[in-house]
């Protein structure tokens, strides 16, 4: 008994070494395999890891990857987040209703509904172009139509935008949703040579989420004409370029639209003019909203509102004229994605992210498509980096596709 009691000590000890071996080797292969192959990600990727246990992660090599002593890529981590993917399917009841609506009634006598749709699906650049080619960023001057000399000489500017501000290296176009929220986005964002902003969102209070600078702002008639946004006395109003704009009929015609505006802003406009002769005020002439509605239409695979596209969409064109590379904010939910509609706001709709009015929710498959950054830029940030119209050479438009 007492020699086999010494056997099985000396087994159990033999077999404690061989664990504690077998452990040391584990840690010291998990330590080689963490620093030659794997990028760890980010404090902030893992916090959103934990809220999404089935998301996976995905082995490639970056496109500029680290190299190892070898000279071989380094094989590093790239994890491929849930982006915006979304189809009208996903709308709800009360939003695919209301769309229904739209389109029974519609308001603006759209005749281009479902001409279009190719049976082949564009590249980047064809894409890009179509934009640059059909879509003109033009603004109202004295003489167009019924805007007489007469009547509009001493308030509508002579120049335009692009005139006035020369192109830009780097913009920022930022929109007022509440995913801006706990950003932290405000000292990259002012770091853009131009920063486009829209309707009533502030900075005062938000910079260290939205940033400070403003070089241009984009207005619907609506706001201007509301009495509850105060358009002729807050300094708000006062801040870079100001440029408006109007739902018109469909037909683009001047005279009908002056007639029988969405709003009727002209008053208002004038009242501005004569108050601060020195602020630039453009208005967009409504033929860009309708030949943008065209393209967003013929690239999609479904049947949209014939309601023109949202103030963030024609921004987003609107600073494709103007600048080499433009990075738009929160136009794609990042995680951050909330119902909530603003970020200076507590008003719930999910209508703010997914469309109601506005075809919204094909706008943003239109951008998406666009887009030259990463699916993390989207997550992380809600950042999508586009190209400017200037870095592309486009053949003159086929006028044949603009209906």
């Amino acid at each position: 008994m007492k020699h086999s009691s010494r056997a099985r000590t000396q087994f159990n000890r033999f077999a404690l070494c061989m664990f504690l071996l077998c452990l040391i080797a584990c840690i010291y292969l998990q330590s080689i395999l963490n620093t030659r192959f794997f990028k760890c990600p980010s404090a902030n990727s893992t916090r959103f890891m934990e809220n999404k246990q089935d998301t996976a992660p995905r082995i490639s090599t970056t496109s500029s990857p680290e190299l190892t002593t070898t000279g071989e890529p380094l094989r590093t981590m790239e994890w491929h987040w849930p982006v915006w993917g979304e189809n009208s399917a996903k709308l709800a009841s009360d939003q695919k209703k209301a769309v229904a609506n739209f389109k029974r009634v519609n308001k603006f006598n759209v005749t281009f509904l479902f001409l279009r749709r190719k049976k082949y699906r564009l590249n980047h650049r064809e894409l890009l172009c179509q934009l640059k080619t059909r879509v003109p960023v033009k603004t109202i001057k004295a003489g167009d139509g019924p805007f007489t000399r007469e009547a509009w000489e001493k308030y509508l500017p002579k120049d335009n935008p692009r005139e006035r501000l020369g192109p830009f290296k780097s913009c920022a176009v930022v929109m007022s949703s509440a995913s801006l929220r706990n950003s932290k986005l405000g000292e990259e964002i002012d770091s853009h040579d131009a920063v486009l902003r829209f309707n009533a969102a502030p900075t005062e209070g938000y910079s260290i989420d939205v940033g400070q600078k403003t070089t241009l702002r984009l207005l619907n008639s609506q706001l201007v004409v509301s009495e509850k946004h105060k358009f002729l006395t807050d300094p708000l109003y006062k801040t870079g370029v100001l440029l408006m704009w109007d739902p018109a009929p469909y037909s683009k015609d001047l005279y009908e639209w002056y007639k029988k505006p969405d709003y009727n802003f002209f008053q208002r406009y004038k009242a501005y003019r004569s108050l601060y002769p020195d602020q630039p005020f453009y208005i967009l002439s409504p033929e860009m909203q309708w030949e943008l509605w065209n393209v967003i239409q013929e690239n999609t695979a479904e049947e949209i509102q014939p309601n023109p596209p949202s103030s963030g969409m024609q921004g987003i064109v609107l600073m494709m004229s103007l600048c080499d590379q433009l990075n738009v904010y929160e136009f794609l939910p990042s995680r951050r994605k909330t119902d909530f509609c603003y970020y200076y706001q507590t008003y719930r709709n999910k209508a703010c992210t997914m469309g109601y009015y506005h075809p919204l929710l094909f706008e943003k498959n239109l951008i998406q498509r666009l887009n030259h950054g990463s699916s993390q830029d989207i997550m992380a940030s809600g950042k999508v980096t586009l190209k400017g119209f200037s870095q592309y050479y486009c053949p003159p438009a086929n006028r044949a596709h603009q209906g």
